[in-house]
């Protein structure tokens, strides 16, 4: 690297996943404070923060949901010619919305849960789902992160109560696998290790990964060799199908006969000492200052 550059980090937000990006940053910024000159911006509204003017470094983004992995910051970034750790603003936005990547995945050989997406306010009936899906059924928004909006219908009551809880928008309804969580993270186009998540309360949602003590994770996942490396290349296939850059986390889902089913892809994975991410590459022997060294020099060395 010529020099050692200034990394901007954006936190804050202006999604319901505000908290978990600041928490997101303080990792970061701890990670990283002995490593490189570092500026803390903190983002208030869906713009270019003023103190990006004349900026010579990197933008690391920890900004997560809507305007943070939406393609939305990563577009006026792109514009104003800075260059930021991550995928760019189409790959960013294909990726946000759920149906769309996986309808691309498929394409690749990627297998995905059968569902459907609709708009919040026009929702199918529950006889409906259970005619197309079954009688369990996985809830969520087409386009948040970190589980907000997610639910498990198993009847008329808890459907329309899930329905009721979707904020506006378009939702996705999935039939729900039973068997286990698995997530992967992907770094320049490589898989790391695989994560197994076990939830105490059965379901990842947004309690079980932002409380201590709520989630146990298997590190590394203890799958045979062959569904190991099976997952491991459809996650590795859907990163570059959807135009990925630097690195990624994907989520699969693990029947009880060793059948994987992709979920989705999440092109700003968060950072809290609760992540998915960094205990996927720890299983690689990343440290968590290595690997974010790694992705802010990778990003210098392209650009400059």
């Amino acid at each position: 690297m010529s020099e050692c550059p200034t990394v901007a980090i954006l936190q804050g937000g202006i999604s319901g996943e505000r908290e978990v990006s600041l928490r997101s940053a303080e990792a970061v910024r701890n990670a990283l404070a002995d490593r490189f000159s570092l500026q803390m911006i903190t983002v208030k509204e869906a713009a270019l923060p003023e103190e990006l003017n004349n900026f010579r470094g990197v933008v690391f983004s920890v900004l997560h949901g809507t305007f943070g992995e939406d393609g939305g910051m990563q577009k006026l970034l792109q514009e104003a010619g800075i260059p930021f750790v991550g995928s760019e603003a189409h790959a960013s936005s294909l990726c946000m919305d759920k149906t769309a990547s996986k309808e691309r995945v498929v394409g690749v050989g990627v297998p995905v849960a059968p569902g459907w997406c609709f708009p919040f306010d026009h929702p199918p009936t529950w006889e409906e789902v259970v005619a197309k899906l079954g009688d369990q059924a996985v809830l969520k928004p087409n386009t948040e992160g970190s589980s907000l909006g997610l639910s498990f219908p198993t009847d008329a009551e808890s459907w329309c109560q899930g329905v009721g809880q979707l904020p506006a928008g378009r939702a996705l309804v999935e039939r729900f696998i039973p068997g286990r969580e698995l997530s992967v993270g992907i770094l320049e186009g490589k898989a790391l290790g695989i994560v197994e998540i076990v939830p105490d309360s059965g379901q990842y949602d947004y309690v079980s990964k932002y409380t201590t003590g709520k989630t146990e994770y298997r590190v590394p996942a203890p799958l045979p060799d062959g569904t190991s490396s099976q997952i491991r290349t459809w996650a590795e296939d859907a990163f570059r199908e959807l135009g990925c850059r630097d690195y990624a986390r994907v989520d699969f889902r693990l029947s009880p006969s060793d059948e994987a089913v992709f979920l989705e892809i999440n092109t700003l994975p968060g950072f809290t000492e609760l992540s998915l991410f960094p205990r996927s590459a720890q299983v690689c022997g990343w440290s968590f200052a290595d690997l974010l060294e790694r992705l802010v020099e990778s990003c210098w060395e392209r650009t400059f």
